[in-house]
């Protein structure tokens, strides 16, 4: 299935847009204070000690412990469970690097401009997931 063939009638169809993404954690306290201190998500709410909301743009970012729907394992160590991408202007992503390393966040990719057009950064949060940061150039 993809955007040429779409299935017919599909309830589906009528998504719109991710309103939310959940974080599954393995370190609730290292996870809030990178996403709040590092990264300076504004808190939307926190729901329990297992659930914080973030608003970022028009989405909300949610850090959980894994349970409420599934009793999955945690990620191993070492292993990404997702990528994010945060999307700003082309200078912030050089001021963003600048911010990432004065507060000790290793950079996995400095600030490299992409055939694709893309200008992009790389990083990992505290649990191992890859977060960019890129700019349309």
């Amino acid at each position: 299935m993809n955007e040429r063939n779409p299935r017919s009638g599909s309830a589906f169809q009528a998504i719109r847009a991710i309103d939310y993404t959940v974080i599954f954690v393995r370190d609730m306290a290292a996870m809030r204070r990178f996403y709040e201190d590092i990264l300076g998500f504004p808190l939307l709410r926190e729901l329990s000690p297992r659930w914080i909301e973030y608003r970022v743009g028009d989405n909300t970012l949610a850090l959980a412990r894994p349970g409420l729907t599934a009793a999955d394992i945690p990620t191993p160590n070492g292993s990404a469970s997702l990528q994010l991408a945060f999307k700003v202007s082309a200078p912030e992503v050089d001021q963003c690097a600048d911010e990432l390393m004065r507060q000790g966040v290793n950079l996995l990719s400095p600030p490299t401009d992409q055939v694709f057009g893309h200008r992009t950064l790389f990083f990992r949060d505290p649990d191992g997931n890859l977060l960019e940061v890129f700019a349309d150039i």
